[in-house]
């Protein structure tokens, strides 16, 4: 057994106020990280200070940049059966208790993250003030490791903002920002950084006499559920009815988004409720209970294996003495995808020369990355002259003589592989010896875009995904000719954007790519079969997918599924598999006009603003599947045959090298085209199902749809073996 040191993790500073800062200062440690044995030490520290008849008040604060980064996940591995976690957890809740009834006030002064176990700490101070920098975040995101706040959240976070907005915090695990937190009573003050700790101090002494009374609001009926607020004309409504209704509309949201796949939200409402109607000590038997049932869950194992393996991704894999420093980047194509990418790396500083063949393009680039900024200053999650000295750092040009200074130049043009050549080759002529040059495709082999440079060496893919801010994935793409220092500074890069990185060797459609195809290919042929589009799109959401395959084509562009389809990608897929089936539907479709949402023509009707109208399908696009009387497929059926065409297709992947780990598929499925999380990936699930099941299914599905679905032979082996490739 491991005895922890104080001094390991606490610092004391007896100020001469009567103020007692608590520091945490965890050592050997980057960041602040709360585990079971951990928060033992505040109990024997507060039992000690408390006898101290010199001390008035306290202030806990961190001497790191983040206040607390989050519990100890590494503790959570640990729980193997019911019982093992209960009594952490009530211990736990005993600690926190005792900080909240201290008789002598404590305030949590709190710069950069308070997350999860955290925000729980600082909950149960009786005061908050927050540092105004940008960095300073509160949070409690359980629910995106299929758990709940486990350490008194789900019961103290109502009670101080309402019903509406701690439903909503805890259900999405959203940060909220200094002023954000403020304005919804989260936080008690908001100061400079440098004046935290005088401010924390001086407050902490003014609530040893004048303690905050606090009051749960018990007419929550603050914004956020527009319909409640419809119905509550007048405020003769008893409370009970109001809360219930809160609950149910928070039901509807979870419902409609988690399709049930997901427990840990029904568990965060069940928790909140029993707590607000039953009172708080039930609240807390409650979470004690649920949080042991999820952290064993199946989705829970799935979502912090996925956490687990995106924090491992932060390092690169080709050394961090390869990286060559880059301050200036080219981005060549001032559209949608180039003005995405401009932002997120002038996010890390960097400066961007945003190059296009017109004006008209850059400053519509400008306006996009200044809108984008603006709404966090309008959050204020950034001040106006950060946003100045942001949009400082990006400039335009029209001419390839301007790109004679950057250290990476990224093209993301139209995917037409002479198009591509000739930038290239307008790159090498004027940039400067050893400039990176990263080629933005999805399906396009490498090889072939660097086939006449001069350079090949330099040559490289970096396959962003839309939108470019929001879309979490970097799939690097390497030939066998890329320099390592050149995917070793791609990388970082990429880690400096924001990115999860993984690095896939050249192929058409690399990985990400071909993997989606068939899937693709596939909701296009149950379509040629008579099938139902939103009965497609409804199945896929159900099996876990954010994202119906019907809605994706209409929402990357029917014009470029078509152009992916019928290209390189599919004409390979052929010459190795001549009795692949491909659905010719959607190049019709195309050649027809239908562009998706971007043209409002599409599978689904759009509104003059480009919005999806709920629920209505563009019905005259049933003429290219064989006209409108449609039938339905059994739901296993439309599950199976998308998600193990998918599945199938990582195996073939893996087996060939395209990838070099089943971690690199993984991550690459779920943060890049949303296979739903909570299944772990593709090859998590079929590590999960049994490897010979998945080629049971899939000789099934052969004996029943085509010699497309033949099982890869890595998976023939892996039943055979009886492997994991979770193991590998």
């Amino acid at each position: 057994m491991v005895v922890l040191k104080r001094e390991d993790y606490i610092s004391i500073e007896k100020n001469p106020n009567g103020v007692c800062t608590i520091w945490m200062d965890q050592k050997d440690e980057k960041i602040n990280k709360i585990g079971p044995d951990l928060i033992g030490l505040f109990e024997s520290v507060f039992e000690e200070l408390n006898a101290d008849d010199s001390i008035k008040a306290f202030v806990l604060s961190s001497k790191k940049k983040d206040f607390i980064a989050g519990a100890d996940i590494d503790a959570f591995a640990k729980v193997e059966k019911p019982g093992d976690w209960k009594p952490i957890a009530r211990k736990g809740h005993e600690i926190l208790n005792q900080i909240e009834k201290s008789k002598k006030p404590i305030v949590a002064a709190i710069h950069g993250n308070a997350l999860g176990a955290g925000l729980e700490i600082a909950m149960a101070c009786h005061a908050r003030v927050l540092s105004n920098d940008k960095s300073t975040k509160v949070a409690l995101p359980e629910v995106k490791l299929g758990l709940l706040p486990g350490g008194g959240g789900t019961q103290r976070l109502p009670r101080l903002v309402g019903l509406q907005a701690a439903l909503d915090m805890m259900l999405t695990g959203k940060n909220v920002f200094a002023y954000p937190a403020l304005k919804m009573g989260l936080a008690d003050k908001v100061v400079h950084v440098s004046a935290l700790q005088k401010v924390a101090q001086k407050f902490a002494l003014e609530l040893v006499d004048n303690p905050i009374k606090r009051e749960r609001n018990e007419l929550d009926i603050k914004a956020g559920f527009p319909s409640i607020q419809k119905s509550l004309t007048n405020i003769v409504l008893e409370a009970p009815l109001v809360n219930k209704i809160v609950f149910d509309q928070a039901k509807k949201m979870v419902d409609k988004q988690a399709h049930g796949n997901y427990p840990a939200p029904y568990k965060i409402m069940e928790c909140v409720e029993i707590g607000w109607n039953q009172g708080i000590e039930k609240g807390y038997e409650a979470e004690v209970d649920r949080f042991e049932e999820l952290i064993l869950s199946p989705v829970s194992r799935q979502l912090i294996n996925i956490f687990f393996a995106m924090t491992d991704k932060k390092k690169n894999p080709y050394g961090e003495d390869k990286v060559k420093q880059v301050d200036r980047l080219g981005m060549i194509g001032a559209g949608f995808m180039g003005a995405g990418i401009a932002e997120v790396s002038m996010n890390d500083g960097m400066h961007v020369l945003l190059k296009d063949i017109n004006q008209d393009m850059i400053s519509s680039a400008y306006k996009t990355i200044y809108d984008g900024y603006n709404k966090r200053v309008s959050k204020k999650a950034m001040s106006k002259i950060e946003l100045e000295e942001k949009m400082a750092l990006l400039s335009g040009s029209l001419n390839y003589e301007d790109l004679d200074n950057q250290e990476i130049i990224i093209e993301a043009v139209f995917e037409d592989l002479k198009l591509k050549q000739a930038i290239l080759k307008d790159v090498e002529a004027n940039a400067k010896p050893n400039t990176i040059f990263a080629t933005n495709t999805s399906a396009l082999p490498i090889k072939h875009i660097a086939a006449n440079a001069k350079h090949p060496e330099l040559v490289i893919g970096m396959h962003y995904f839309s939108p470019v801010p929001k879309m979490p994935l970097l799939e690097i793409v390497k030939t066998d000719k890329t320099a390592d220092w050149v995917i070793a500074t791609c990388y970082d890069v990429g880690v400096r954007q924001g990115k999860t990185v993984i690095v896939v060797h050249d192929g058409p459609g690399f990985y990400t790519t071909r993997i989606l195809a068939p899937l693709m290919n596939e909701a296009q042929l149950l379509l040629d079969e008579g099938g139902d589009i939103q009965q497609i799109d409804r199945e896929m959401n159900l099996f876990g997918f954010p994202v119906g395959p019907i809605t994706l084509a209409d929402e990357v562009g029917i014009d470029v599924g078509a152009h992916i389809m019928s290209g390189e990608l599919m004409q390979e897929l052929l010459s190795t598999r001549p009795k692949f089936k491909v659905s010719k539907t959607l190049l019709e479709i195309s050649k027809a006009g239908y562009k998706g949402r971007k043209n409002k023509k599409g599978f689904y009707k759009y509104d003059e603003k480009g919005k999806k109208v709920s629920g209505q399908v563009d019905a005259d696009i049933y003429s290219f599947y064989g006209g409108n009387t449609r039938k339905k497929f059994d739901a296993n059926d439309i599950h199976m045959r998308c998600a193990m065409a998918m599945v199938n297709e990582a195996a073939l992947c893996l087996q060939e090298n395209i990838i070099e780990s089943p971690l690199d598929g993984d991550i690459g499925a779920v943060f890049g085209l949303g296979f739903p999380p909570f299944r772990g990936g593709p090859f998590r699930y079929i590590d999960s199902v049994g490897a010979q099941k998945v080629v049971d299914i899939l000789n099934d599905l052969t004996a029943r749809f085509g010699e497309r679905f033949e099982p890869a032979q890595i998976l023939l082996d892996y039943a055979k073996s009886g492997k994991k490739f979770s193991d590998k």
